[in-house]
């Protein structure tokens, strides 16, 4: 059985975008075709109605690019446990709000007991 593997939105972006000017990230676009053509299939993949939300945003063409990848891959049905999650993780700030949809990605992983959470959307807390 193969792991299941959440994938967040900035996957699919990163692997439809314009190659990045930015070093590091260019360097992380190119990780993930990397990882899009060598362990993809390694993994059980799945995604949300959130994901399919964000991957619209944007350009047409670019978001038309991102569903075409996208297509195909099942989606996590919403969970009263995942919403309750959700709410703690920005209730507590352990999320901030401004990042709703990525609380949203994490606990719908959670609850639906996924091992993996693929994402570029991090950044460091300072305190």
């Amino acid at each position: 059985m193969k792991p299941r593997l959440y994938l967040e939105t900035t996957i699919p972006s990163y692997l439809v975008a314009r190659r990045s000017r930015d070093l590091r990230l260019a360097a992380d676009q190119e990780t993930t075709q990397e990882w899009r053509e060598t362990e993809r299939h390694d993994y059980e993949l799945f995604i949300s109605t959130t994901v399919l939300k964000e991957v619209r945003r944007g350009d047409p063409a670019c978001a038309a690019q991102r569903l075409a990848w996208l297509a195909g891959i099942p989606l996590l049905g919403d969970l009263p446990e995942a919403n309750e999650l959700a709410k703690h993780l920005l209730r507590d700030e352990i999320i901030p709000v401004v990042a709703a949809d990525d609380a949203t990605h994490v606990a719908l992983a959670a609850a639906h007991r996924m091992d993996f959470l693929l994402t570029w959307n991090c950044t460091r807390r300072r305190s």
